[in-house]
């Protein structure tokens, strides 16, 4: 009898040793992933952090863009320098402001470069890159490094102009808040009351978006589309008005606008969250 607990208890010793030894390794194991997810965190941070060091102009006594960030301020730009430019294949007399992103040096990093946006309520300001499809900047940087939090990019579908009835940008949910980590904020009334327009910058044009909703959506259906046929367009604005988690009453959206989506993730792969903006003005670049 002795010997067969003796037996047992070896036996136990050895089974408690090899779950410590599992427990150790997964232990291990997720201290390096963790390490990793973090310093891919920091990479990414870093990166573009110098780029908007780098190529984004320091003021250089010209108005402050904000200043044009409420509707009253939109109503007031007859007295303003303007410039006749070709825009979507036709003649338009514009308002002319200071571009604050030096394109021609930030190109030579990336020549996928499109625009780049900023979105003042949440400290949001990227480049946008676009791809030949929506894969390859998921998981690359701006400047081509593989790293998690990928790049804001244009959906490959549209046209790298913002022309398209519905052009959609993509970035990720960011844990650290950084890309569209803070997109969401939108649905609390005082985030969004800082300021209900976002920028897209380009070399030579300076498109203004006045938001009009903000909701999760499901990942497929009219919000991902690009053009819209027949009633369609009618309906994907009635459903944006209709979902939106921020009262956006008293702005017109109509079938000649155009619309910019920001979509992010949600943790549901079924869902995304979405901003969505009309263009209410375009400006020349100085």
């Amino acid at each position: 009898m002795a010997g067969r607990r003796r037996k047992r208890s070896r036996f136990g010793d050895i089974m408690s040793g090899l779950f410590m030894a599992i427990a150790l390794v997964v232990f291990l194991f997720s201290g390096y992933m963790l390490y990793s997810y973090y310093q891919e965190y920091r990479a990414g941070t870093e990166e573009y952090n110098n780029l908007e060091d780098s190529y984004v102009v320091e003021d250089s006594g010209e108005e402050d863009l904000e200043s044009l960030e409420n509707d009253q301020a939109l109503q007031q730009i007859s007295g303003r320098e303007v410039r006749t430019v070709v825009e979507n294949g036709r003649e338009i007399t514009v308002p002319v402001v200071q571009n604050p992103i030096d394109f021609a040096e930030l190109e030579k990093v990336n020549e996928d470069t499109v625009g780049w946006i900023r979105i003042s309520a949440l400290d949001i300001s990227y480049p946008v890159v676009q791809g030949e499809d929506n894969d390859y900047y998921l998981h690359r940087t701006f400047e081509k490094e593989e790293n998690i939090a990928g790049c804001i990019f244009l959906n490959a579908e549209n046209k790298d102009d913002f022309t398209d009835q519905n052009t959609i940008i993509y970035g990720h949910n960011m844990k650290n808040d950084s890309m569209f980590g803070k997109l969401s904020d939108f649905r609390e009334e005082e985030v969004f009351n800082k300021s209900r327009y976002f920028w897209i910058f380009t070399e030579d044009l300076i498109y203004q978006y006045r938001i009009f909703s903000a909701s999760v959506v499901n990942q497929t259906g009219l919000t991902y589309q690009t053009f819209f046929l027949n009633n369609e367009f009618d309906e994907f604005i009635n459903a944006a008005f209709e979902n939106s988690e921020v009262d956006t009453s008293g702005v017109e959206v109509t079938r000649d606008d155009r619309v910019v989506t920001l979509s992010t993730c949600t943790g549901d792969d079924a869902t995304r969250f979405v901003v969505m903006g009309k263009l209410a003005q375009i400006y020349a670049s100085k």
